[in-house]
């Protein structure tokens, strides 16, 4: 029961491989016996078998880089989307440079159908969450969509951090592949209790999130974690740690879902939710490594 909302135990239901299609005999009622010296009735044909390809780890792997593969395209778009402009400012007024006590002042300018695009690719997840068998669509489109803001919000992050998308990156490639060590070595064991933990945490960042944000459409900046504090840096590591955490669910619902023979389609599912789980630990990344910048 992973804390990922794609990755859910409802998001798939097993087909017996070999059932029945339809007008199979044996549905209607137990068979009766002929009459003593009636004429054998040649046996039925045997009724067509339906055969549902099962969901593997090769393309479970394959769909999720197909859809890195989008992002890092569509992140590329994005990134070129941000203009930075720098001026030397005295006061109110720009000054040419080199202006006594003039000081140099960057805008950063994003478009204005970013946050749009955002949306459209949440809408796209959602589809591929509650449409299991429309996820083969819905995931690349949310990759397209959401690798356009995740390439903006790299380069804003960039202008502001030299160096600190490469860092970010690194960061969460490393995260990744320790908690794939730590898992396929069973030093992490996913037990209901530790899903459980997992989930609680996760809901407790996301509710954290909604508190923050409504608090600022009203005007009230009660988002500490964002401040360069110990308070503010503690609890984005602790974020960190509960989005590495979340992999390891993923993984444990891959896994499951492979030897139980899910249908096919559910690998663009569960690729969809490993690179939710990414795309959350990158940014948690970004934010982390500002605040030590900063």
């Amino acid at each position: 029961m992973p804390a990922n909302p794609v990755l859910t135990d409802e998001r798939f239901q097993l087909d017996d491989p070999n059932r029945a299609g339809w007008g199979a005999p044996g549905t209607a009622g137990a068979p009766t016996m002929p009459p003593p010296g009636a004429p054998t009735a040649p046996p039925p044909a045997a009724a067509p078998v339906e055969r549902v390809k099962p969901m593997t780890l090769a393309g479970t792997l394959t769909a999720t880089g197909v859809l890195f593969a989008l992002i890092v395209a569509a992140g590329a778009f994005g990134w070129s989307q941000v203009v930075q402009t720098s001026q030397w400012v005295l006061g109110n007024q720009v000054v040419p440079e080199g202006t006594p006590n003039a000081v140099l002042q960057n805008t950063t300018s994003l478009p204005w159908w970013l946050w749009i695009s955002g949306l459209v690719g949440i809408g796209f997840a959602f589809l591929g969450i509650f449409r299991p068998k429309l996820a083969k669509f819905g995931a690349p489109l949310y990759a397209l969509c959401y690798g356009v803001v995740l390439g903006a919000i790299s380069a804003v992050y960039n202008n502001s951090f030299d160096g600190i998308v490469v860092q970010a990156v690194l960061a969460t490639l490393g995260v990744f592949l320790v908690m794939l060590f730590l898992y396929a070595t069973r030093i992490v064991k996913v037990t209901p209790r530790f899903a459980v933990l997992v989930i609680a945490a996760t809901g407790g960042i996301f509710v954290m999130y909604l508190v923050g944000f409504v608090a600022q459409l009203f005007g009230a900046n009660i988002m500490f974690w964002n401040q360069p504090s110990p308070i503010g840096i503690g609890i984005s590591v602790v974020i960190v740690i509960v989005a590495a955490l979340n992999l390891a669910l993923d993984f444990d619902f891959i896994e499951r879902a492979v030897k139980a023979q899910a249908p096919a389609y559910m690998e663009w599912t569960a690729a969809l939710g490993v690179t939710v789980t990414i795309v959350w630990l990158y940014l948690e990344m970004l934010r982390l490594l500002a605040l030590l910048r900063r």
